[in-house]
């Protein structure tokens, strides 16, 4: 078995539903686990907060983020990077891809 996985286009590997959101875990292991989201435009992820250290990472559409009660209009190519316990929230203003990526290794303050 190879010590390496390749996607070829993260956009094309996940199905944007008519209505709602789809995620698939890419890969997990120790100290990461990797989600790709798709969003049907109008779409929400409510605010929570994440106990590690998280990359997002927007592949396609326009999302609106908020980041500890700041928000941000965002679109392909934007990139956040969010320390453990930040309270955030993603609404898709269209259908959108998003990347997730959990430092789960990371141990919080």
């Amino acid at each position: 078995m190879p010590d390496y996985e390749v996607i070829e286009s993260l956009v094309n590997s996940i199905e944007i539903p008519k209505d709602g959101t789809l995620s698939r875990t890419l890969h997990r292991d120790d100290t990461v686990k990797v989600v790709l989201f798709g969003f049907a435009g109008g779409q929400e992820l409510s605010q929570h907060t994440a106990a590690v250290p998280a990359f997002i990472e927007i592949l396609q559409g326009d999302v609106r983020v908020t980041l500890d009660g700041e928000e941000k209009e965002l679109s392909s190519g934007s990139w956040i990077f969010m320390n453990a316990n930040v309270p955030h929230a993603v609404y898709a203003r269209t259908d959108a891809v998003m990347l997730l990526t959990m430092l789960t290794g990371a141990k919080s303050e």
